[in-house]
């Protein structure tokens, strides 16, 4: 039985899963610089280690009101269709395994835009984790906006 390691955090009341393997590592929430003539869901850049990073609202992109951070925020850092991408969340909760035998499809009824993000859908237990796909999130046009925002 094979497993994988997710990284998993919250949107709302949420929970959501990410593939580790595409997280490079988990910042405290900092100011972000805005950028002016930006799409709405990037939200601005930060200094990350004498980089420059884009910086994205999954809240935006999932249509959810936005909310001031507090110290449960994070940016997740992750590699995304070969660009580093800082994305905030409200709270990440935990680095788990999770088997194979507890993943299924997405079911029918997510339909629309969201449907393309999630891959699946954990059982764990007494909770339920929407394992979303990061390369999917982010289209071919909002990647050449996140180029232009990091040069």
């Amino acid at each position: 039985m094979s497993s994988m390691q997710h990284v998993i955090f919250n949107l709302e009341n949420e929970e959501y899963g990410l593939d580790i393997m595409k997280v490079i590592t988990i910042e405290k929430y900092q100011e972000v610089v805005k950028v002016p003539n930006t799409p709405e869901y990037i939200t601005g850049v930060i200094n990350l280690r004498d980089s420059v990073l884009p910086i994205y609202s999954l809240r935006k992109k999932f249509h959810l009101q936005e909310k001031e951070p507090d110290d449960d925020t994070k940016i997740i850092v992750t590699v995304t269709n070969g660009m580093n991408i800082g994305f905030i969340v409200d709270g990440v909760q935990e680095i788990i395994n999770i088997e194979d035998k507890v993943i299924e499809d997405a079911p029918k009824i997510v339909t629309g835009v969201h449907r393309k993000y999630i891959k699946s859908i954990a059982k764990l237990e007494e909770r339920m984790v929407i394992l979303i796909d990061i390369d999917l999130i982010i289209s071919e046009e909002e990647q050449i906006e996140l180029g232009k925002v990091a040069e």
